[in-house]
Order: C-alpha cells, then sequence, then structure tokens
C-alpha cells in the first residue's frame, strides 16, 4: 500500500491509464486532492516533498480510483464541476458542464453587456446546472437573468447553485423551454440555450456520456434538432427586436442550424468556433 502522496498518485496514474481514462495524471491529482482537501498544486507539492499519506486517506483514495476507472465521471465522484469563474455541484440526472460550454457563455455574455439599457435580460433556455445562467448573472451583475429547466432531477442541482452563487439578479423557473414565461415575450434581450441536439441514431462513444449524463439532456431526435426547432419559436417570440439567439450545437450542425433559423425569419446567423476551432455556436438577430 502506497504510504507517500507520490507513491500513492504513482498507483492511481497507473490504474487510470489502464483503464484507458483519458487524462489520468489530472484525475489522479484531482482525486487525492478531493479527499485531503487540497488544491493540484498543493498535491504536487507533496509529491515534490515525499510527503506522507494516513492509512485511512489511502483507502478513501483507493475507493474513488476505482469509481473513476469503472468510467463514473470524475465530477460525479467529486460532486463538482469547474466552469469559467464557477464551481457548480452536480451528480446524477443532471449534464455534467463541459469547457466548450464556456465559449458559447461568453457570447451571450458579450451580448448582453452590449445592450444599451441599465438593466438588460437574459433568459437561458434549459439551464440543467445552471452554468450559463449564473455566469451571466454573476458576469454581467446589472443584468436580470432567468434561468428555465423542466427535469425535476437537474432542478434540484440548479437550485443548489443558484443558492450558492448568491446571485440575487437571477431568477429560476421550472417549465417547459418551448412555452416558457410568457410574460417576457418581447422583452428579452438575450436568449441563450445549451439544448440537447444529438441525433437519436448517434450514440456518444464516452461512457462517461453515454451512461451517466441525462438522455434528455443529450437526445435531439432523429436529426438532433427537435428542440432546437422548438427554441427558435419560443425565442423569437421572447426577444425584442434587435435581440440576441445564441445556441450551442455539435461542431457538424452550423449549416444547418443557420439554414433553419433563417428560414424561421432570423436575421444575420453566423457560427463560431470553440477553443478547438471546432464550429459550437450559433448566433442570430431577432
Amino acid at each position: 500500500m502506497p504510504r507517500t502522496v507520490a507513491e500513492l498518485r504513482g498507483e492511481a496514474v497507473r490504474v487510470l491509464t489502464a483503464a484507458h481514462i483519458p487524462t489520468p495524471e489530472a484525475d489522479a491529482e484531482l482525486l487525492i486532492g478531493h479527499v485531503l482537501g487540497l488544491s493540484r498544486g498543493q498535491i504536487q507539492a507533496k509529491v515534490a516533498t515525499g510527503a506522507g499519506v494516513d492509512a485511512e486517506q489511502r483507502l478513501q483514495v483507493v475507493e474513488l480510483v476505482e469509481r473513476r476507472a469503472a468510467r463514473e465521471p470524475l465530477q460525479h465522484i467529486t460532486g463538482r464541476a469547474p466552469f469559467r469563474m464557477l464551481e457548480l455541484a452536480v451528480g446524477p440526472g443532471v449534464f455534467v458542464p463541459r469547457p466548450e460550454t464556456e465559449t458559447v457563455a461568453q457570447i451571450a455574455i458579450d451580448a448582453l453587456r452590449a445592450v444599451p439599457t441599465p438593466e438588460p435580460v437574459g433568459i437561458d433556455l434549459g439551464t440543467g446546472s445552471g452554468a450559463i445562467a449564473i455566469a451571466l448573472a454573476t458576469e454581467v451583475p446589472h443584468a436580470r437573468v432567468i434561468a428555465v429547466e423542466n427535469s425535476p432531477q437537474a432542478f434540484t442541482w440548479t437550485t443548489q447553485n443558484v443558492r450558492e452563487s448568491g446571485a440575487d439578479n437571477l431568477r429560476l423557473v421550472f417549465a417547459d423551454l418551448a412555452v416558457a414565461v410568457p410574460e417576457l415575450d418581447g422583452l428579452v434581450d438575450v436568449v441563450v440555450s445549451n439544448p440537447p441536439y444529438i441525433p437519436a441514431a448517434a450514440v456518444p462513444r464516452d461512457p462517461e456520456v453515454r451512461l451517466y449524463d441525462p438522455p434528455a439532456a443529450l437526445y435531439g431526435g432523429e436529426d438532433g434538432l427537435d428542440v432546437v426547432r422548438a427554441l427558435s419559436q419560443r425565442a423569437l417570440a421572447l426577444l425584442r427586436p434587435g435581440g440576441t439567439l445564441v445556441l450551442e450545437h455539435g461542431e457538424l450542425q452550423g449549416a444547418e442550424i443557420r439554414e433553419l433559423l433563417t428560414a424561421d425569419g432570423w436575421r444575420a446567423a453566423a457560427t463560431s468556433s470553440d477553443l478547438l476551432g471546432r464550429d459550437r455556436a450559433t448566433t442570430a438577430l431577432r
């Protein structure tokens, strides 16, 4: 049994590598840090100095590493997921926010900041963990933000994250995104969404996604665009003239979504790439 943090890290990396975890070193350090209550940098410092670790903590780390090796998402094991400047509570029943969605949030944040009114209004339709909505509310504090979610399981996590954020300019609404907040029709400046957009037959390769993310957050019908069609119609009603729609989507869906939005009457549909150069978000003007 490993007696130092360095030995424990080495064994964890070995187990995770054998299980084909894509980032074994990072995951090992994050799991050890979760048990020891330390950051990755602090774990690396303990590795370098030969620091010891007690038997109970060693056993806890071994258990968590075994769970990760079985492809349980790291974020489910730690119960937390980083997103921009936030750390969100996540677990079974809610979609784990991805780094590429941070780019989508930035587009919506920029659009909200550009609105020349004292209290611009932004809506995140299908908010899931609340990642995008909370980013909008905390990074554009003069805005009024509404987060809409209709999954009871996800809503529990959203509620916790909104509470932890302390954002008093954010309102959480339990509703179907296709009919949500009709009282705001024609009054909204920015509508943003990361909807389910995977075609029904395109089952994700990664077990972490396929087995743990809720299907309702992944699959968007036969071509993946059923929810996008509903979003287009709802956002047309919600947005004021000149308002901005921001949609996340798969890397091969940009052209089809631009065509769909243009046919619905949207203007200036354009697709942006994420940090890896893959098409990730399409924007359009009301």
